[in-house]
């Protein structure tokens, strides 16, 4: 799970805060019999904070809509307020458990991925549009690079072959040196490993994304996967330096 959890439990901490839930006093000379509560915070304040709550708990526990109760008649968050509590243990103890059951691996954050792969994807991303999301982020690394050596005339794999090649570089036909061409084995080994990789990329995983119709939705951890060699890719044309 890719989340800033103390974040997200700041989140649940406001959303618990304003929902909070209380029997309103009587009326003068009145004795009203009701299950109904109501809560502490204003409904505007409420459903501002409810909007980011609900794509937390979309993560988190994405199932909430169904598994939790809702129960409309003591509360209209009532439901909203026991998913929270939920998703709050869950959050709390995730880091406990990943470390008395040996799963203490990295974990990868979408948002600190290249600053080009994750800007291009991340308004995709949090609408559930993963598949999209990675061809988009292809589409920017693409034009990044062409903006970098000043071509429109090549795309893609294209592109990267000439940008990355080991041969010198020629009017109109610019190079990207990972390192300074000192004739070594491991220079020729970077440019030709970067243009391998960038062929990659995109014959491998821009191309079946964008050119096949009817692909269902890509699971998020094999696009986080997918966006990652974007962003390595991404890292060396920005680090590059172009060879004129």
């Amino acid at each position: 799970m890719s989340i800033d959890v103390e974040w997200a439990r700041g989140e649940f901490s406001r959303f618990l805060e304003l929902t909070e839930l209380y029997r309103p006093a009587d009326p003068p000379g009145m004795a009203v019999f009701t299950t109904r509560k109501s809560n502490r915070g204003s409904q505007a304040d409420i459903v501002a904070s409810a909007q980011v709550v609900e794509q937390i708990l979309d993560r988190v526990l994405p199932d909430w809509r169904t598994d939790v109760a809702a129960n409309s008649r003591i509360n209209r968050w009532y439901q909203h307020r026991e998913a929270v509590q939920r998703a709050e243990a869950v959050l709390t103890r995730e880091a406990e458990v990943r470390e008395r059951l040996g799963d203490i691996a990295p974990r990868l954050n979408a948002a600190s991925l290249h600053p080009w792969v994750w800007s291009a994807a991340q308004a995709l991303w949090q609408g559930g549009h993963f598949r999209e999301a990675v061809t988009a982020a292809a589409r920017r690394v693409n034009r990044e690079t062409q903006a970098k050596v000043g071509r429109r005339d090549v795309t893609e794999t294209a592109l990267f072959q000439s940008v990355f090649s080991k041969d010198d570089p020629k009017p109109g036909q610019p190079r990207l040196r990972l390192m300074a061409d000192d004739g070594s084995d491991t220079f020729r080994s970077l440019q030709r490993g970067a243009a391998a990789f960038a062929e990659g990329c995109f014959a491998g995983i821009r191309n079946p994304n964008s050119h096949e119709d009817g692909l269902p939705e890509l699971p998020e951890h094999e696009a986080l996967e997918q966006l990652a060699a974007f962003s390595v890719l991404a890292r060396w044309v920005d680090i590059a330096t172009l060879a004129t």
